[in-house]
């Protein structure tokens, strides 16, 4: 079952460039910060930054949150989409996998066991 938003990620290539900007940007230093990924927690949310990826419009991922990824992705190809990005742990326990829906959207889910919503200023 599809939780609600979590994450929009941004490629950083220049991850320690990226990490402070967005520092800058948003007043507050990353709650997750390790060489493959640094998240922020803003207003409920997360913004994440990878070292891998091409910037750019194209490169923004939004990702929904679930309990479990395997069981979700599951779903969502029984519902008709198709697999675009098998379930993968990224690191730190998080898993994440995506869909290209029927219309032709990339779809992404993440299951991430420290999301706290509740970590909000």
């Amino acid at each position: 079952m599809i939780l609600g938003l979590r994450t929009a990620i941004y490629p950083a290539p220049d991850l320690a460039r990226g990490r402070e900007w967005y520092r800058q940007v948003l007043g507050r230093d990353p709650y997750f910060d390790e060489p493959f990924y640094v998240g922020f927690a803003v207003g409920g949310f997360e913004l994440g930054l990878i070292p891998d990826g091409a910037p750019g419009a194209a490169g923004v991922q939004a990702l929904w949150g679930v309990s479990d990824a395997a069981a979700e992705l599951a779903r969502l190809t029984v519902l008709g989409a198709e697999v675009h990005e098998p379930v993968k742990d990224v690191g730190g326990g998080i898993k994440v996998a995506s869909v290209i829906d029927p219309f032709g959207n990339v779809f992404g889910i993440i299951e991430n066991p420290h999301f706290n919503r509740a970590d909000v200023r």
